[in-house]
């Protein structure tokens, strides 16, 4: 009877364990890549599952547009789901992945603050990024293509210097003149010449 009972007390233990620990954020320092996934589209209408961000808690997702291709992400941070444009214009990197409270550029390194977007240290903070408005509905994440659009526009258009300062590899315009360093992609950190961390 008693090894019954210690039995059973194991069991709830470990279900308890194991449900508290899916639903709360990664706790530990590690980066989370984001993955691939299709949205849905129907008319001016973009929708993702919210399962696969709260299953993967980093996604990026494309968009076809008659202005070309167009990348965006999705993630949980604290609870809440943020959807942002995917792309650093100087490095021309469409990656972030997640750490904590913040976004790291898969190419260059620079770091955003995950829940306002805005540029914390490294080669490409003068470029934020925007978030796009959404609203949830039957389990998926509905955005509008207005919204993308305008959340993609906003962020690759290079903020102030009374906003954010451009770091050297930039020419002050909106147009970035990254180092080739910049471009690489087999390194996962850029070299100091781009301000890699």
């Amino acid at each position: 009877m008693l090894k019954k009972t210690i039995l059973g007390l194991v069991l709830i233990a470990i279900i308890l364990s194991t449900v508290s620990c899916s639903s709360s954020n990664p706790q530990s320092n590690q980066p989370i890549r984001a993955i691939w996934i299709e949205p849905q589209v129907a008319g001016d209408t973009v929708s993702i599952p919210v399962s696969e961000v709260e299953n993967n808690w980093n996604i990026h997702f494309n968009l076809q547009t008659q202005e070309g291709d167009m990348d965006f992400m999705a993630y949980i941070v604290d609870g809440e789901t943020y959807v942002r444009a995917n792309i650093c214009p100087p490095c021309r990197s469409i990656g972030f992945s997640l750490q904590q409270s913040t976004l790291v550029c898969d190419t260059c390194g620079t770091v955003f603050d995950a829940i306002t977007g805005a540029g914390i240290e490294g080669a490409c903070v003068a470029y934020p990024k925007a978030a796009v408005a959404y609203n949830l509905d039957n389990g998926n994440i509905i955005m509008k293509s207005i919204d993308l659009l305008a959340a993609y526009q906003d962020t690759i258009t290079l903020t102030q210097p009374s906003e954010a300062t451009a770091p050297s590899c930039h020419s002050g315009s909106d147009t970035p003149t990254a180092p080739s360093c910049c471009s690489s992609v087999d390194k996962p950190r850029a070299p100091s010449c781009c301000g890699g961390i």
